[in-house]
């Protein structure tokens, strides 16, 4: 049995009723959190000094393509009909199954050096199983905590071919990975399916996604907003036959009227926010504060990284500042005066990415705060970095100044992937020049590669 025994931090631990900040121990044996506390001693165990560390779950990204990781920054300029134009009647239809493995291990990576040890990847992208495996073997190798979300390419179709609205997500794939690698929900991947939606297509295709998501016993996500509905009142008939419910994940949704949002809310679905795609990409506001004001719990995610930054640690600000200023906003506007406090608290965003993501991916019994019996996913934080120190109330500090280049170590399910400020994948190098030549060959051959500087 392996013993980890962090001595010393500041922790937070995002449970219910237990103090956040205090100075306290955690004892982790094997891939649990057996203790948290004052542990005076631990048989056998590594002892790490976290004197100046902040202590804290595992971020999670509720929402992200991993898939687009090498095509970084090439979408900063896109809104919607570019990015469904340039991505998924292009650059989508030049991946080969290693191009999506290098950029799901290399983009998994990145997340846990930011920090983040828990990705929902909305793979869009598999247009034959050898995609599929390839994807879910990046994850895999990377060390990372995954729900990895099957979805399907929507390029222009082909002569003779239905147009992928008509398409329903491919069943006998689906059961194939349900009934293989996915048959338990219990390992660090675990599947769900990214369908199209009414938002893409038909009422008939959304009916079919849905009952196997339902027969399945699988987490089902959809893309919304952007645009008109395809099949618009479909929300509503899925309701009426019983196929929305907690399982049901819903992402951006910033054009659906009140009455939807309060239909899709009381009927059990939960919601993803990705404010920086959002705003930039002509979504309109993000739903954060319609959420808020339903008290419906959500999640927040990084989306496109060809467009914005993947780290949650920009997520979490991002998109508190936008809802905090509509708030404002909306008081100035009544000449009534601006709140002693802010509308959102830094508590508020760091439950986005933590408690809220868990629940969301159904982990809340593993992930999501610190807590003895739950899987030891833990970040550390350098609490002496100068743009920290000094450290006055943990969460507020984390969520308003602490990024990517505090994450002094990272640990998922109980195993080091960073330490000391460095990660410990031994052939990074190596797979970031396979990243980057992939990239540089899928641009070229649409003709998308940028002039070199």
């Amino acid at each position: 049995m392996s013993k980890i025994l962090i001595r010393g931090g500041t922790v937070v631990t995002m449970e219910p009723g237990l103090p956040d900040g205090a100075s306290a121990d955690i004892l982790v044996e094997n891939d649990t959190i057996t203790a948290i506390g004052d542990i005076a001693t631990a048989d056998g165990a590594e002892v790490i000094d976290a004197t100046d560390r902040i202590v804290m779950p595992g971020l999670i990204d509720s929402h992200v393509h991993t898939w687009q990781t090498g095509l970084r920054g090439i979408a900063g300029d896109w809104t919607v009909p570019e990015y469904m134009r340039a991505m998924h009647r292009g650059l989508a239809t030049r991946f080969r199954p290693e191009d999506i493995r290098v950029a799901n291990l290399v983009g998994a990576l990145s997340k846990l050096d930011a920090g983040t040890t828990t990705l929902a990847d909305w793979c869009h992208n598999n247009p034959t199983p050898e995609h599929t495996d390839a994807a879910i073997e990046g994850l895999e190798e990377s060390g990372a905590r995954a729900l990895f979300l099957h979805g399907s390419p929507k390029p222009d179709p082909a002569p003779g071919q239905k147009h992928f609205s008509e398409v329903p997500m491919p069943r006998s794939e689906i059961e194939r990975l349900r009934g293989g690698k996915f048959a338990t929900d219990g390992g660090l991947i675990t599947m769900g399916l990214a369908i199209l939606g009414p938002q893409y297509s038909t009422h008939e295709v959304c009916v079919a996604d849905y009952t196997l998501a339902r027969e399945l016993d699988l987490i089902v996500s959809a893309h919304t907003g952007g645009g008109p509905m395809l099949a618009p009142g479909s929300f509503e008939k899925l309701i009426g036959l019983g196929l929305i419910d907690a399982r049901c994940n819903i992402v951006h949704a910033n054009n659906f009227d009140d009455d939807l949002i309060r239909a899709l809310v009381d009927a059990g679905a939960n919601f993803t926010v990705t404010a920086e795609v959002e705003l930039q990409m002509g979504f309109g506001y993000p739903l954060t504060g319609k959420l808020r004001a339903l008290g419906s719990p959500f999640t927040i995610g990084a989306d496109v990284e060809p467009a914005a930054a993947g780290d949650m640690f920009t997520a979490m600000r991002t998109t508190m500042n936008v809802q905090r200023n509509i708030d404002n906003l909306a008081l100035m506007g009544k000449g009534e005066a601006l709140p002693d406090t802010a509308t959102i608290t830094c508590r508020d965003a760091l439950e986005w990415v933590t408690v809220h993501g868990a629940r969301m991916m159904r982990m809340s019994d593993r992930i999501g705060s610190l807590a003895p019996g739950k899987q030891a996913d833990i970040v550390l934080l350098r609490s002496s970095d100068l743009n920290l120190f000094p450290v006055h109330d943990a969460v507020r500090s984390v969520v308003r100044q602490a990024g990517p280049g505090n994450v002094d170590a990272v640990m998922v399910a109980g195993k080091f992937v960073k330490r000391d400020g460095r990660l410990l994948y031994e052939d990074l190098a190596k797979r970031q020049g396979e990243l980057l030549e992939s990239g540089r060959r899928i641009l070229n051959d649409v003709g998308l590669l940028p002039a070199s500087p």
